[in-house]
């Protein structure tokens, strides 16, 4: 019989003891928060244990608190089809610290922890081919980090004359640019031009 997500919870906290740092149900969802050096353990005791079977991995993904020591957050979402249940792990890790990689014990975590590293420059200790996977190799910053400027660092295009695709750095011509710091539900109270009889135009 299924367990509840109390009940898996309960079970959890037992039998990982100190490997957490705490656990929460909210909005019908399990959430346990872990120490980052634990992850591997943890995801093995999930995946093989025959009360638990978190035999798939949904995701992982990353989350940027820039204000926190510990600026990151690394995300993975696991499924057990035989318990019906979904879990959900957090780990927080400080910018430039490495996490272990999962991909040994989740091949699928490859890609996954590839995007991570790339949208957020999170680190993975130990995986196998840590480069970017979305944008391009000569790409400068991780685009999902919220210091990261809207318009980015360079913009490339094609160059007829050289025949190839060439980046340059973002250049904003200032005239063409439109700051409204109103709110979007307020609106902004723009004056029309005067034409030279005085009239809007």
């Amino acid at each position: 019989m299924s367990k509840s997500l109390s009940d898996m919870q309960d079970y959890l906290l037992e039998t990982l003891d100190t490997a957490l740092t705490g656990s929460e149900i909210s909005f019908g969802d399990l959430t346990l928060y872990a120490h980052a050096e634990q992850i591997v353990k943890i995801l093995i005791f999930l995946r093989d244990d025959s009360q638990c079977r978190f035999e798939t991995l949904i995701d992982i993904c990353g989350v940027d608190n820039p204000g926190r020591q510990k600026r990151f957050d690394v995300v993975y979402h696991l499924l057990s089809m035989r318990e019906n249940i979904r879990v959900r792990i957090k780990v927080k890790v400080e910018e430039g610290m490495a996490v272990p990689s999962v991909v040994d014990v989740y091949p699928a975590a490859n890609w996954n922890e590839r995007e991570a590293f790339d949208m957020y420059g999170i680190l993975f200790s130990g995986h196998p081919d840590l480069r970017r996977i979305l944008t391009d190799y000569g790409f400068e910053g991780h685009p999902l980090r919220k210091d990261f400027p809207l318009s980015g660092h360079v913009q490339c295009r094609y160059d007829e004359e050289q025949r190839r695709v060439v980046y340059e750095p973002v250049s904003l011509t200032q005239e063409f640019r439109n700051f409204d710091n109103l709110s979007p539900w307020e609106g902004a109270k723009y004056v029309a031009e005067q034409d030279a009889d005085g009239e809007g135009g």
